[in-house]
């Protein structure tokens, strides 16, 4: 077994510092709040049905305006929400709705769904590990009748299973609609939760392993950081549950009886992803409370050898006492053999007392 070999999760301290809205501006208003990873926006869009595909990445906002009419279904795949002024032309061209347009460029959203008129919005957190740091990200979904938005803030290929997919004519992504498509982004986000999941299960059972042989400080560190990040992926997923909930109870015309499987499908391992990280934060807890004993136990290991050896000097010291005092008359003093005989005596109590723990299996 390793020792503190594989990397942990480093401590997420530090927070990115970003510019919140202006309390009391309109509902509306468009203000980027997150972080800027990328320099420029990418845009790729995806049109297809079950016989035509065509991917195209377009480099002005303006040239995304062939696709707004189509019959086909398109894929809007948006990398980068920085530049509002381009988000605003190219949400205006599909008629997206002002207030999906605010929270859209506002990452601090809590999981949800809502129902704007013709359009269905979705708020996800992508969760993935990136140089031993468990990140977070927003990923958005508008959902209409022939088109579908994703929002990103990076530039991160998870969707890459989904574009590889529709290379094949006559599969469902292909053959149904707008609304299996939503379901398929949503999927492979919730799948990445089990991927994440995975790792701390391994890491729990890594520390559990070494604690059982020895006990660090780092030990202790390593606890608390995966309890905080099990706290930090329960807020990104718990509310998704609700969500999905209220979408399947709902009727609504952009999503089919036969697409509503699907989101049953995905509804259930969220609810199995939160029953996981509700299982190891119970572990983690436990792996303190080990922690805690093993802890407890070395410290009354140190204090059962400094009694024993305490407990062995007593009578030595008594002795020694006894003969230190300064009395005038004290007979054994004139003896010849008395200095040998007392170190003898010291000697035979030592081991005698030895013998008896070693007998009694103190140490």
């Amino acid at each position: 077994m390793r020792s503190n070999s594989r990397p942990r999760f480093s401590p997420n301290r530090k927070r990115n510092h970003v510019i919140p809205k202006k309390p009391g501006s309109a509902p509306g208003t468009i203000a980027h709040v997150g972080k800027k990873v990328l320099n420029d926006i990418i845009i790729h869009i995806h049109d297809y049905d079950s016989t035509h595909l065509t991917v195209k990445k377009v480099n002005k906002v303006e040239d995304s305006k062939s696709f707004v009419n189509t019959d086909a279904v398109t894929w809007v795949q948006v990398m980068g929400l920085h530049d509002t002024e381009a988000l605003k032309t190219l949400w205006n061209e599909f008629q997206i709705h002002p207030l999906v347009q605010e929270d859209i460029v506002n990452t601090r959203q809590r999981p949800k769904i809502e129902a704007y008129g013709d359009q269905i919005f979705i708020v996800l957190k992508m969760i993935r590990i990136e140089n031993d740091k468990i990140e977070l990200e927003q990923v958005s979904i508008v959902l209409s009748k022939n088109f579908v938005f994703s929002f990103q803030e990076s530039d991160n290929p998870f969707f890459d299973p989904i574009k590889a997919r529709l290379q094949y004519e006559k599969t469902k992504l292909r053959t149904e609609g707008t609304d299996y498509t939503a379901y398929a982004l949503m999927d492979i986000i919730v799948d990445y939760y089990f991927t994440v999941l995975e790792e701390i299960n391994t890491q729990i059972d890594e520390i559990e392993d070494e604690l059982l042989l020895n006990v660090e400080q780092n030990h202790l560190n390593n606890i608390h950081s995966l309890r905080r990040e099990l706290i930090r992926i329960r807020k990104s997923i718990w509310p998704l549950r609700d969500s999905l909930n209220s979408l399947l109870r709902d009727e609504s015309p952009l999503i089919k009886n036969e697409t509503k499987l699907f989101f049953r499908d995905v509804h259930d391992h969220v609810v199995q992803a939160i029953d996981n990280i509700d299982n190891f934060r119970e572990m983690v807890t436990s792996l303190h409370d080990m922690y805690m004993t093993n802890i407890s136990n070395k410290m009354n290991e140190v204090m059962k050898v400094l009694t024993i050896i305490a407990t062995i000097f007593i009578p030595l010291t008594f002795i020694a006492g006894v003969y230190g005092m300064n009395f005038s008359y004290m007979p054994e003093l004139e003896w010849k053999w008395s200095y040998p005989l007392v170190w003898v005596l010291m000697v035979i109590m030592m081991a005698g007392m030895i013998y008896y723990f070693k007998k009694k299996k103190w140490f």
